[in-house]
């Protein structure tokens, strides 16, 4: 994953510049509108992404006249990228929730510990913000939870394509990625 979206960046930027950024800001306002029920105060932020997202929507997808075959296959790349990443927030905060558990903690728990609020760990478990590096491993060191859980290890196409020719160049056949290595997003 590039960079797991962040609510306050697109909310602060105004804009979505591409169709990742669109299906991520698609999938965040899906979560908020469940959030906003124990979290009021995100009401407003939902309101200001919505306007992002049909501005960035009227932009490019209003002229059916104008709509590319690339253009829809970027799009479709997207939601797919966009999807995986959801996959795998879902499948974290499962993780985290059941080490909580475990242990009898709640998420605001989680939160003193971390040194977070209520709203801003729901975000967090939610995947409206991203946890910081250190969040991470504390949460990895506390509750022996596996990076791989914690951290995204796939990679885009693009980024694949690259790795191959710059393993080509070095020549060293004993360096080489497996198929178990890394998930490959398209």
């Amino acid at each position: 994953m590039k960079e797991q979206a962040d609510l306050r960046i697109i909310l602060k930027k105004g804009i979505l510049s591409d169709e990742l950024e669109l299906e991520r800001a698609l999938i965040m306002d899906r979560k908020l509108r469940l959030m906003v029920k124990e979290n009021p105060e995100l009401v407003e932020s939902r309101k200001q992404l919505r306007s992002i997202i049909k501005a960035y929507e009227n932009l490019n997808w209003s002229d059916d006249t104008k709509i590319t075959d690339r253009q829809i296959k970027e799009s479709d790349n997207a939601e797919f990228i966009a999807e995986h990443e959801r996959y795998f927030l879902e499948k974290r905060k499962d993780v985290i929730k059941e080490q909580l558990k475990k242990f009898d903690l709640t998420q605001q728990d989680l939160g003193k510990i971390l040194g977070h609020g209520k709203s801003y760990m729901s975000e967090l478990m939610n995947g409206i913000s991203p946890f910081s590096n250190k969040d991470l491993i504390i949460i990895h060191r506390l509750f022996h939870i596996k990076l791989e859980y914690l951290i995204p290890t796939f990679i885009t196409q693009k980024e694949k394509e690259r790795l191959r020719i710059s393993l080509n160049k070095i020549n060293k056949p004993e360096l080489k990625l497996g198929k178990d290595d890394l998930i490959i997003v398209q």
